[in-house]
């Protein structure tokens, strides 16, 4: 038996006859018996098949601009890399696929839609709200150069003037506005069904593209994001083209060179305006709110933008972006005259994630300072029902408005103990969750608690009202207390929607496990929380059990541990490629943790680092299909019985079933939820589902998972990365093997790639640092 330090015992041999030891750091996970070697059970010995060894279009690390100096670089998505007017249309599926990653569920697609509409009433509420104020976006500090020509654009934009082309050149910011006073807080209000693009809108763009050398197919998706009088705006700005989820600048060039012919050229203001949005949006889909000056610039030139600076003024001046100034100290004074000025940092953002922020800021500071007082005898009967880290939870929650609370799966069940406490004593409590999967096991934990039962929904059922307690006469939600687990998953919009909709006086807890990916969305809300110290946080002291929960615990400290695994918990399978790590994967799935763990393969879910590549989801979908449900695949690729993964938003994943198709669309079973999913919407919205990625099953656990690392993974492994596919397993986890030493390596020094937000800076200017 061979061991390796930091990871565990294992056999000698694999079934192949290459020692643990000699390939790729095989035997280092687990200590089960000698005959398990490779496999849960003895009988997986077949012999490996040949493949190819592509790099994986992995879902941890994207750059949008790949090689530009200081670029953002996302968690989740796919490397563009599709080129012509063909590789718009690939490029938009591409986008598709890396926008599914992690998500909460939704009972039908109405909800899906009444979820996007009840977000777009929030950013027109917010919207309103920046038209209101009087003077121009706060920046609290004294700036020269850049930063205040920066200053004066905005403020010239929102007077109501287009600034001076000359404005980077000016010597003097404009003075300094008196702060706008506060307002009072406006409730989001139910929203109708977004209405699908007319039919002749749709016609009309489907004949521009076809002039411009565009795919076709592309009608319908530019006519959503471009909205009404889409056509026209497509004719006399084809940049505008860039609005379309996948689509690149290179992409967009040829389709404007081919409408506007000599009159094209890099130096179109139209081209500068659209790319800065582009480049805002891809960092907004690599987590980031908003990006640093200096980053955006840098990328703008490597996209072949000659006046970086002016492509940004003039994306400002358009109302396209915001620009702010954050002193790096926001706690110091105000210099004296002739001294030196405060040190800031000049950020740019789309309107819509900023001023979310901003909401969600203003949000969590009134739910710190309206506490209701008037609920205390029942919070201290709360108090005195519960026991252990449930009754330290109950305490922090009767006294204050916010409280995070940390810990693993087993943690769960102190929120669960604190709904149970909360309606009980008579308070209004309601608890959700990231995806029915953990509606299901926080239903679950509640089983034996008194009252809390039907207390339980996702997040999106929630803010489309799907679920829920109701609303009172001000629209706000019907609440003494919201409990949201899965919090990391929580992005800046989702937060700033639910916080708003909670009413004064009301208390919130964000529960979660903080060593998991974050959202698949912008921001890190949860983590900036805990960061920024304005409110309790409570941290769970109940460690997950068994092997796997010993495992992962060592993995969130950055050890990957050894484990003794008697009950075959854990099992490696050495792989020397990705051909073979595809076979492995399907033996596992379709043969030996059935028949070796007793898990069948509907209750096994595959995890891998991306898309694309000879091991990525694509693959081994293709090869489990084949294996489990193989068919001709005559609705869109798909046959009944397969499992799919849905995204009937971007950022959302709903794991399912393909139950049937017809006129109407594809049917499936969600959580046993009915879904139709459109013909028209099939092909962007619905993939198969036996293989995800790790952002795809956060918020979800599965009796068994066969974690899947080829080589070609290495690079683009996390330490949050390994944690939250490891621990998407109950029972039983398998980790086909072939990264060799990246797998500690990553573990112990692979920290999440930072996101650039606001949230924490805006917190520590509203609320006072906790004790």
């Amino acid at each position: 038996m061979s061991t390796e330090p930091g990871l565990g015992t294992g056999p000698e041999a694999d079934d192949e006859g290459t020692t643990a030891k000699g390939t790729a750091g095989a035997g280092d996970l687990t200590a089960g018996p000698a005959g398990a070697s490779g496999s849960p059970d003895s009988g997986a010995g077949d012999p490996p098949a040949a493949g190819a060894g592509d790099s994986p279009d992995a879902d941890a690390h994207l750059s949008p601009d790949a090689g530009a100096p200081g670029s953002p670089v996302a968690e989740g998505g796919e490397p563009d890399g599709v080129g012509g007017a063909s590789g718009v249309q690939e490029g938009a599926a591409a986008s598709s696929e890396a926008d599914g990653a992690g998500a909460a569920e939704g009972p039908q697609r109405s909800e899906a839609e009444a979820e996007l509409a009840a977000q777009r009433v929030e950013r027109e509420r917010i919207e309103r709200r920046k038209a209101e104020r009087k003077g121009p976006v706060e920046s609290g500090t004294k700036l020269s150069g850049k930063a205040a020509d920066l200053l004066a654009a905005i403020r010239a934009v929102e007077g109501g003037e287009k600034p001076a082309t000359t404005v980077f050149a000016a010597p003097d910011p404009a003075p300094r506005p008196a702060a706008p006073a506060p307002e009072a807080v406006r409730r989001p209000q139910p929203a109708p069904a977004v209405a699908a693009p007319a039919t002749e809108t749709i016609a009309t763009v489907r004949r521009i593209l076809a002039e411009g050398g565009a795919p076709e197919s592309l009608a319908p998706q530019v006519a959503a994001a471009l909205g009404e009088g889409s056509d026209a705006l497509l004719r006399e700005d084809p940049w505008q083209l860039l609005r379309v989820a996948g689509v690149r600048p290179d992409q967009a060039d040829g389709f404007a060179r081919a409408l506007l012919g000599a009159e094209c050229g890099p130096d179109d203001e139209r081209r500068g305006r659209a790319v800065t949005g582009w480049l805002l949006d891809q960092a907004a889909l690599a987590g980031h709110t908003a990006l640093e000056m200096p980053a955006l610039t840098a990328a703008l030139a490597q996209r072949a933008v000659p006046d970086p600076e002016a492509a940004v003024q003039d994306a400002i001046a358009e109302g396209e972006a915001l620009v702010f100034q954050d002193a790096l100290d926001p706690g110091a004074p105000e210099p004296e005259d002739g001294e030196e000025e405060r040190p800031v940092r000049v950020l740019v953002a789309l309107e819509r994630y900023a001023l979310a922020e901003e909401s969600l800021a203003d949000g969590l500071a009134r739910l710190v300072n309206s506490l209701a007082k008037d609920a205390s005898e029942r919070w201290e009967q709360a108090a005195a029902t519960a026991s252990g880290g449930a009754a330290e939870l109950v305490r922090a929650v009767a006294g204050h408005g916010l409280v995070l609370h940390t810990g693993g799966e087993a943690a769960r069940t102190e929120p669960a103990a604190l709904l149970t406490a909360a309606r009980t004593a008579g308070l209004r409590a309601w608890a959700v969750t990231h995806t029915s999967e953990g509606h299901r096991r926080l239903a679950a934990a509640l089983e034996d608690g008194d009252g809390g039962e039907g207390a339980v929904g996702t997040v999106a059922g929630l803010l489309s009202g799907a679920e829920g307690p109701g609303r009172d006469a001000d629209g706000a939600l019907d609440l003494d207390l919201l409990i949201v687990l899965d919090a990391p998953q929580l992005d800046v919009e989702g937060a700033a929607v639910l916080v708003e909709a909670l009413p004064d006086g009301a208390r919130l807890v964000l529960s979660g496990d903080p060593a998991v990916l974050w959202s698949a969305g912008p921001g890190r809300v949860f983590a900036d929380l805990l960061a920024a110290r304005v409110c309790p946080q409570i941290a769970s002291r109940t460690p997950d059990p068994g092997p796997l929960g010993e495992l992962v615990s060592g993995i969130g400290i950055g050890e990957l541990t050894q484990v003794e695994a008697p009950g075959k918990e854990l099992v490696i399978v050495p792989v020397r490629d990705p051909g073979e790590a595809v076979h492995r994967t399907v033996q596992l799935v379709a043969d030996s943790v059935p028949r070796a763990i007793g898990v069948p393969a509907e209750q096994t879910v595959v995890i891998t680092p991306g898309h694309g590549g000879a091991a990525g989801t694509r693959a081994l979908n293709t090869a489990l299909k084949e294996r489990l449900n193989p068919g001709p695949g005559r609705f869109g690729g798909f046959d009944p019985g397969d499992r799919i993964a849905y995204s009937p938003a971007p950022g959302r994943t709903v794991c399912g079933q393909v139950v049937k198709a017809d006129a109407d669309g594809l049917h499936l079973s969600c959580a046993g939820v009915p879904v139709v999913v459109p013909k028209e919407r099939v092909e962007q919205s619905v993939r198969q589902g036996w293989a995800l990625t790790a952002h795809q099953a956060a918020g979800s656990r599965w009796p068994a998972a066969v974690v899947v690392l080829p080589g070609d993974a290495a690079p683009t492994l996390s330490r949050p990365w390994v944690y939250t596919a490891f621990s998407r397993a109950e029972r039983h986890l398998s980790v086909v093997h072939g990264v060799e030493q990246a797998l500690p390596k990553a573990v112990a020094e692979t920290l999440p790639k930072p996101r650039t937000t606001r949230l924490p800076l805006l917190l520590k200017t509203q609320v006072p640092a906790a004790d």
